[in-house]
């Protein structure tokens, strides 16, 4: 069996005794988990804190007066500013809380419906997720803006050559992901996004997949809008970011109405509260947002350039022992790319590949990934995922070499 390097900067088993769940069994095995790309794991010190605060000082924010009401705000509008900082986002205000990437892509798209015209052209990638498809397809139908795809190539990147030729004065948009999370190829967002400056667009990019690999620093990226979810960085479920530039966020209306998000209500007229709080309407997902950056407190002290470092092992050390089993593809095999890697064996269906891994208590993502456009360019039903975070190790990667050998030798 393979041992992780210790020339490393961390001590991988220090961390995974970080996180109680690695230590559970799965159909009387040892749990592999290999699906991050779809959530990771949560460190102790973060469920830590989602205990602390619903033991300690679980209140509404922003409108009491009492000590419980102003511990909870402090503590959310703290997390606020570590987001900030993390993303190096000029204002904190700039930070939006949602609940996850897809809310923010939504408030973007609602927003983006009162200026687009008919005529207009937004343009996506061939490698989005369907939740930086469908909204763009929805503002399309309701504006008679155009929709127009950036095409793939055959080695899961972008031809950026065809998005030279797509990009037009009539470009108000440009929407793409900074890693796909069907295969991990990690995009040119900062060619896309100046290609787009200079013909006046703005630039959406979803960070939902590049967020637990890459510290990506918006301000230099020159970036319009960013989205991000906690739950792929070692946070909870049903919280995230939307990060705006202060000319757009001012400028968009309103995505919902509602408490928090006024300045004054009358029944002749509403008048809004300032930024953040113009986006962020009802109560919020305080402890969600607390705990998110209590996540990012967790990886930063491990350090996202060993995390990376880290990563990047595990992921070449898959990828030559996957090379290796007969019959076996990777899609999107290049240099470039974060820790991800989507495969099928020929004659294997997918589902039926992780079937086999499940009982062996290995959790992969099999199918389309909401990517269905990927599959459909390569004519595949779906994909077997394996997707590694830092918390990995080389040995897991054999016990899913073994039973990638097993389900193999059972199924063709």
């Amino acid at each position: 069996m393979a041992s992780v390097d210790t020339s490393l900067h961390f001590d991988v088993e220090k961390i995974r005794a970080d996180f109680p769940i690695l230590k559970r069994k799965v159909n009387d095995k040892p749990l592999v988990y290999f699906d991050n790309a779809a959530t990771s794991q949560t460190p102790q010190q973060v469920i830590d804190v989602i205990v602390d605060y619903y033991s300690r000082y679980n209140a509404n924010i922003h409108r009491g007066v009492h000590a419980l009401s102003q511990e909870a705000t402090d503590a959310y509008e703290q997390a606020r500013i570590k987001i900030q900082k993390h993303f190096n986002i000029p204002n904190a205000y700039q930070t939006l809380f949602t609940s996850g990437t897809t809310h923010g892509i939504n408030m973007v798209a609602s927003g983006f419906a009162s200026i687009l015209e008919a005529g207009d052209e937004v343009i996506v990638s061939a490698l989005e997720h369907h939740s930086n498809i469908v909204p763009w397809q929805m503002l399309c139908e309701k504006t008679g803006a155009q929709l127009k795809v950036i095409p793939m190539l055959e080695n899961g990147t972008l031809d950026m050559q065809a998005f030279d030729r797509l990009l037009s004065e009539k470009t108000k948009l440009v929407f793409v992901n900074h890693v796909s999370n069907a295969l991990g190829t990690v995009n040119p967002i900062e060619e896309l996004i100046s290609k787009t400056h200079n013909v006046g667009g703005a630039v959406l990019v979803d960070g939902a997949q590049a967020a637990p690999h890459i510290k990506a620093d918006l301000q230099a990226l020159d970036v319009d809008f960013y989205v991000v979810s906690a739950h792929k960085m070692c946070g909870p479920t049903g919280v995230g970011m939307l990060y705006g530039k202060e000319e757009w966020l001012t400028k968009l209306p309103p995505y919902q109405g509602g408490g928090e998000m006024i300045d004054q209500v009358t029944f002749e007229k509403t008048t809004y509260a300032g930024l953040p709080h113009k986006f962020e309407a009802g109560t919020p997902n305080i402890c969600g947002g607390i705990a998110f950056g209590a996540a990012l407190d967790y990886m930063n002290a491990i350090g996202f350039d060993q995390i990376a470092e880290y990563e990047h092992e595990l992921l070449e050390y898959a990828t030559s022992r996957l090379k290796a089993i007969d019959g076996l593809r990777i899609y999107g095999d290049i240099p470039n790319k974060t820790a991800v890697i989507s495969f099928n064996i020929k004659g294997v269906h997918p589902y039926d590949m992780g079937t086999i891994l499940d009982k062996l208590g290995i959790a992969v993502r099999t199918g389309h990934h909401c990517a269905q456009p990927i599959m459909d360019f390569y004519k595949i039903p779906g994909t077997v995922r394996a997707s590694f975070a830092f918390y990995n190790t080389k040995d897991e990667i054999d016990t899913l070499i073994a039973g990638v050998e097993r389900a193999r030798n059972m199924l063709v």
